[in-house]
């Protein structure tokens, strides 16, 4: 499985050396990777369906617990025979969208990457490599979203979906380490045997709304909804791929995945059942406002999230199994549509349901795949879509006390559903063709080819749903808790309640299509309501965020050095000053200065003169020399205390930064004043206080009690390494040779550049 996944990376890897040879007729090649994982995975289905979990680990971190561990149950085989199949048709699809496109081979590499990220989702049994392939499926999809990088409106949407998936991605992260911190694994199969621990825990809370937060902005639940019209800036394929079959169904399998080890509280079914039906209704909504196709099918696909979601929170296997038939229905009619959505674009160059009709006449197949597809959106037997709305009639009438009140919305959603269905799929079809449309022509077959495909499967499965029923949905259902071994999915279930409400989500649909038309009118109007949107609103805060960014970065960074340094000095101040407050040990032996020589005494007198004079003369020079006097005394200091070697290295530094200092100093122009008194006393008591600070710590360093293993072992070891009876000389020369000799080589850099810019100096001097 870990060979399937990067064989995506591995084809986009391959691009940036290769990509030129795709460009042209050969783009269709790139079809075989997708297609070669179908195939591949499609051959587990006869050992998932008897009941198998094949499960693979590899040692990625052992230490930390994460491991690269993939497992494939009935819930991952689903969603990978998805995501490569449709793949595969989408890759087709491409060649002949963006034929001579000058970046095919990049959109090749992003789809490729998405593609392996995706499958890294729906297989990764740690949760850990979860959350990074997930975070990758968002990087991947923002490079997609805005492959149009030279239009400003692809740009936005596309930093807008980065933005709203990402924050969900940390959320996820939070909710992982949580997680693995009360089961002791990230092993997500090894977490499901701890169920009763996660829900006693008091941290369960936390850990829901943590995974909410990643689902539903993954799966662009309301109020995160917004960003997935916006993704419509897409190219065509990019929408099918993305927006349609895998990557917005990413929140929903991590809901069905983590059902058995979160699910069945009140907290999850409740909150998922009341986001989902307001997703959903709230959507569906708004296809009765849109008249960009993309944009129909766009909150069409939010509505279908939201009753996955709803459906996922009803919590029972009824809802279960229709959660797993919709999962399939909708990925196959809503790919369908786009797809069709993408031809009629690509030949007419409009979306406009306003505008488009008979195109029947020049793209008779592309019509059989458009009016396929709304049917089984719609529900329409023998769709499998109309098994999908049955099942999930079902399972909200036998939801208990609100059943009736869950039905119901559910009865408003799809009927809005076939409405938004009908409009992509059939109204730019039907009636006259514009005389402006009557140049547009057959595509080539790469391009109506899986489309058709798609639909007539979605008419296929409906007539034969056993094709899906053993082999996909029951092992899905098993997966999410449930025995799905006596699950029966039928095409006819005879004349029932069911079939009764079936028959007027379909009359009263129709109704709606037929006698409520699209217009820029109505359009206009909703958009009235734009201001109070959680677009709007989210735009807003992000808008006010960036707003008080930069007044406190002006504050902050107003570009002074000299408050940096009281900034930082200040902070170091206070907490370093608060702790050593609270732990304080070191006492003042007062007693000891009876011990101070009157050498000792001396040189620290002259050293406080000088820091002084330095403070306060108004010669830059008479500043230099005082520090020079000051560096002379620490020497002596140095020297009274038996270390020569150090007095000598002192010695030398300081007479050598003297000298330096008189030379740049010389040239300066005369001593000016460039901060006021009140700066200069707030300087001088930082200074002090700081100071006094560093004063402490020394203290307190030197009354702590020091082991002497490493005095010890450098003592021992001096000569006999090193063949040195200077210690100090051994350990710069030799124990930290490496680190001498960088230090060297600073300093050389560093005196080469002023050399460097002194001769520059000389050299326009004598120009002149």
């Amino acid at each position: 499985m870990l060979t399937a996944i990067l064989t995506g990376f591995i084809f986009s890897l391959l691009l940036v050396v290769a990509g030129k040879y795709i460009k042209g007729k050969a783009a269709i090649l790139s079809a075989l990777v997708p297609l070669g994982l179908f195939i591949y995975f499609l051959q587990f289905t006869r050992q998932i369906s008897s009941g198998e979990i094949i499960t693979k680990t590899y040692e990625w971190v052992p230490s930390l617990g994460v491991n690269l561990g993939f497992t494939l149950d009935g819930i991952s085989l689903i969603f990978t025979l998805m995501i490569t199949g449709i793949g595969f048709l989408v890759f087709a699809y491409t060649a002949t969208y963006l034929k001579g496109h000058e970046y095919l081979d990049r959109f090749y590499g992003y789809l490729g990457i998405f593609m392996a990220a995706m499958l890294g989702v729906v297989l990764s049994d740690n949760i850990i490599s979860l959350f990074i392939f997930w975070e990758l499926t968002s990087i991947s999809s923002f490079f997609l979203i805005g492959f149009n990088n030279k239009e400003k409106a692809s740009r936005k949407s596309a930093v807008l979906a980065l933005s709203i998936t990402g924050i969900g991605g940390l959320l996820l992260l939070a909710g992982a380490l949580i997680l693995g911190n009360i089961t002791g694994t990230y092993s997500i199969s090894e977490m499901l045997l701890s169920k009763d621990l996660i829900a006693e825990s008091s941290h369960y809370i936390i850990i829901v709304i943590l995974i909410f937060g990643a689902a539903f902005t993954k799966s662009a639940q309301f109020p995160f909804h917004f960003w997935l019209p916006g993704a419509m800036k897409a190219p065509t394929p990019v929408s099918t791929y993305l927006h349609s079959a895998t990557m917005v169904k990413a929140g929903v399998y991590l809901l069905m995945r983590f059902t058995p080890s979160l699910g069945n509280t009140e907290l999850w079914n409740t909150t998922l059942i009341t986001v989902g039906a307001i997703t959903m209704v709230y959507a569906a909504i708004h296809t009765l406002f849109r008249t960009d196709l993309k944009g129909i099918l766009a909150y069409s696909t939010i509505a279908a999230l939201g009753i996955l979601v709803f459906l996922i929170g009803l919590g029972t296997r009824e809802a279960f199994v229709a959660a797993c038939v919709f999962i399939l229905v909708h990925a196959l009619y809503k790919a369908t549509l786009f797809l069709v959505t993408g031809i009629i674009d690509h030949e007419t160059g409009t979306r406009d349901v306003t505008r488009l009709s008979g195109l029947r006449k020049v793209l008779l197949p592309v019509a059989i795949a458009g009016f396929l597809a709304a049917i089984s959106n719609a529900g329409i037997p023998p769709s499998f879509g109309f098994i999908g709305k049955d099942l999930i009639y079902e399972a909200t009438l036998h939801f208990g006390n609100t059943g009736v009140l869950l039905t119901a919305l559910a009865i408003i959603t799809n009927i809005l559903l076939l409405y938004a269905g009908f409009l992509a799929g059939i109204k730019p079809f039907t009636g006259k063709l514009p005389q402006s449309f009557e140049k547009a022509h057959m595509p080539g077959f790469l391009m109506w080819i899986p489309p058709l495909i798609l639909a007539i499967l979605g008419i296929t499965i409906g007539v034969f749903p056993s094709i899906v029923q053993d082999s996909l949905i029951q092992p899905a259902v098993t997966a999410m808790g449930q025995n799905g071994s006596e699950i029966q999915i039928k095409l006819w279930h005879g004349f029932n309640l069911i079939l009764g409400l079936s028959a007027i989500t379909i009359g009263v649909g129709l109704l709606i299509y037929f006698l409520f038309k699209p217009s820029l009118k109505l359009e206009k109007g909703i958009a009235k309501f734009d201001k109070i949107a959680p677009k709007s609103i989210v735009e807003s805060i992000g808008y006010g965020f960036g707003q008080g960014s930069k007044k406190v970065t002006g504050l902050i960074q107003n570009g002074y050095l000299r408050y940096y340094v009281s900034v930082i000095i200040l902070f170091l101040v206070l907490l370093t000053g608060y702790t050593l407050l609270q732990n304080t040990k070191y006492v003042i032996d007062y007693d000891s200065f009876s011990e101070l020589t009157v050498y000792e005494v001396l040189t620290l007198l002259v050293m406080a003169v000088g820091i002084l004079y330095t403070v306060f003369t108004r010669s830059r020079l008479a500043a230099v020399a005082a520090m020079g006097v000051v560096g002379l005394a620490i020497s002596l200091i140095f020297v009274y205390y038996s270390a020569p070697d150090l007095a000598m290295t002192q010695f030398s530094i300081d007479t050598l930064t003297v000298i330096l200092f008189v030379l740049v100093l010389y040239r300066l122009p005369k001593y000016l004043k460039l901060s006021d008194r009140k700066a200069r006393i707030k300087d001088g008591i930082l200074s002090v206080v700081f100071g006094s600070l560093i004063t402490v710590l020394a203290l307190e360093v030197l009354g702590e009690p020091q082991g002497s293993q490493i005095t010890d072992f450098y003592a021992e070891n001096a000569y006999v390494l090193a063949k040195g009876k200077n210690v100090v000389n051994v350990i710069l020369v030799d124990f930290r040779g490496i680190d001498t000799f960088m230090e060297i080589a600073v300093l050389t850099i560093a005196a080469i550049g002023v050399f460097s810019l002194l001769k520059l100096r000389l050299t326009k001097k004598n120009r002149k």
